[in-house]
């Protein structure tokens, strides 16, 4: 069972950018696909980027499409979002988890506590 804590979250101005870490504990993160996920108040978590195991294949929310990129360094287990060009309608609790392999949208496992970005306009 792989265990997540979230960080990096913070407040940013419009257009900001900002760079969320997901440290994993557990032998599993360097096999396992990884996402974000991000949850704004009233709403349901919705996903937003995924990364296969190795780091090869990205995959995108077309929300966030050409401004987060996602990465993983295996060896310090943990996987990173670059959020550019941030938006008001980029804030949110970010999350990360286990996702399945053979659908980067459906999470696996449990959840961590979550980072929280707030985006000022």
């Amino acid at each position: 069972q792989v265990q997540l804590v979230e960080s990096g979250g913070g407040l940013v101005q419009v257009g900001g950018s900002l760079r969320l870490s997901c440290a994993a504990s557990g032998s599993t993160f360097s096999t396992s696909a990884m996402g974000w996920f991000r949850q704004a108040p009233g709403k349901a978590r919705e996903f937003v980027a995924a990364i296969d195991w190795s780091g090869g294949d990205t995959y995108y929310a077309d929300s966030v499409k050409g401004r987060f990129t996602v990465s993983r360094d295996n060896p310090k287990n943990t996987m990173y979002l670059q959020m550019n060009s941030l938006k008001p309608e980029d804030a949110a609790v970010y999350y990360c988890a286990v996702v399945k392999g053979s659908d980067y949208e459906r999470p696996l496992g449990s959840w961590g506590q979550g980072t929280q970005v707030t985006v000022s306009s």
